[in-house]
């Protein structure tokens, strides 16, 4: 009578199927985890620009043309040292600019960051109405005689 069971070469030829797979799970892990860590660097970085954004766009003090800039608190981004970079600029003018008038500002945000010994970054454009004043038209037409 013939007992039943497996060979040592079934078991040989199941161990090593059965590494394979457990080698090829680990290593989409291993990719699924730093993807999830750089894209939480990503998200804390758009929070904090969107909130950096917010406070731009309601600060009346910022000048056309004058470039601005600051640091983060590394404990806001995760410990990683990072910041900012801000333009505010004249987007859209009337035909005849005159005192009193609107216009159209545009804020141009850069956020950076550092990870993995990488420099990355995005930007983030805002907008705000305006109303000009005499001492701006000065600077972007001539006046009439």
């Amino acid at each position: 009578m013939r007992e039943r069971g497996f060979t040592l070469l079934e078991v040989l030829v199941a161990t090593l199927i059965m590494g394979v797979a457990v080698v090829g799970l680990l290593s989409a892990l291993s990719t699924s985890m730093r993807t999830a860590a750089r894209l939480t660097d990503h998200d804390r970085a758009a929070l904090l620009a969107r909130t950096k954004l917010d406070e731009l766009l309601l600060d009346p003090r910022i000048r056309w043309n004058t470039v601005i800039q600051g640091i983060f608190d590394p404990r806001l981004i995760g410990g990683v040292e990072g910041g900012w970079r801000a333009r505010l600029t004249p987007f859209e003018m009337p035909p005849a600019p005159a005192p009193g008038q609107q216009c159209l500002e545009r804020i141009q945000l850069e956020i950076w960051w550092m990870s993995g010994g990488e420099r990355r970054s995005f930007t983030l454009d805002g907008y705000r109405a305006h109303v000009l004043l005499q001492d701006e038209i000065a600077g972007i037409a001539p006046q009439p005689q």
